[in-house]
Order: C-alpha cells, then structure tokens, then sequence
C-alpha cells in the first residue's frame, strides 16, 4: 500500500463509547462495529500535497518515503470489541479476524478508500479480502463477515 513507515492510532472500545462516538460524530444512534478518522492535515510549504489517485483507487496524502522528516500520521482506527465480539458469534467467525478484517477496513479508509458508491465499494472490498488473506495465508472464509456499517 506504499505505507510502510506511516503511524496510526488503534483505539478498542466498548460499545457504550462507541455509541457515544457514533451519535456525536455521526448523530447516529448505537454502537457500530468501527469507525476511522483520517488525519487530514495540511501539507507544510516544503511538503508535497495530496497524492492524486492512484490506480487501486486509493486517494490521499503522499506515502511515506516520498516526504521528508517523521513518518506521517494516518489517523485513528477506533473499534468496538463488544461489536466484534458479538457479530463474530452471530457469522460464525474467530473474533481476532474480525478484529482484523474491520482494522484493515478502518486503515483503508485512513488510506483514502471509502464505499460512497458502487464502484468505489467493489474496490474497497476486494482490497479488503486481499489483505486479510497476507494475514491468514490459506484460510478460505465460507461466510462472509458483517459488513462494515456506515
């Protein structure tokens, strides 16, 4: 994902947290299962700005190696281990890849992907799959997770 020396923030939190999280950052009412905050600082005068799109679809901020100084940061990933826990049950799947398929989830978001339409969704989620399979190499999934919920 030309990321290698980017940093992010992992937050795990109950589902009373994200229920607040998600009703002040979103008015929506309940627990969801994450939620990324991209940082979206402004280049400095001697950086590059936003990298234009690049083929996967991605959008976003120059990957690192391509600035000077500190590794940038990417933003913060926030999940909710009562959610997880609890739609891992309910699909039938280890709770640690869940953790994990909505971690990489949230970072693509942080990363400049989104599913506002169809397409962009597709894409997404197939780089989705993709990267959970580096992580479980050989593991096939009968069942698909729940999705991300908006």
């Amino acid at each position: 994902m030309d990321w290698s020396e980017a940093e992010l923030s992992l937050t795990l939190i109950n589902d009373r947290a994200m229920a607040r999280l998600n009703r002040d950052t979103f008015g929506r009412c309940g627990p969801t299962n994450v939620i990324a905050f991209p940082l979206d600082a402004a280049p400095g005068p001697d950086e590059p700005g936003p990298a234009p799109a690049r083929p996967d679809g991605a959008r976003g901020t120059a990957p690192a190696g391509t600035r000077p100084g500190p590794p940038p940061v990417l933003g913060e990933v926030v999940i909710s281990v009562e959610t997880t826990r609890r739609q891992a049950w309910e699909f039938g799947w280890p709770w640690q890849e869940l953790l994990d398929f909505f971690l990489i989830h949230g970072i693509l978001h942080l990363v400049g992907y989104d599913h506002e339409d169809p397409a962009a969704a597709t894409r997404m989620e197939a780089r989705t799959w993709e990267l959970l399979g580096l992580l479980y190499p050989g593991r096939s999934w009968e069942v698909e997770p729940p999705a991300p919920e908006p």
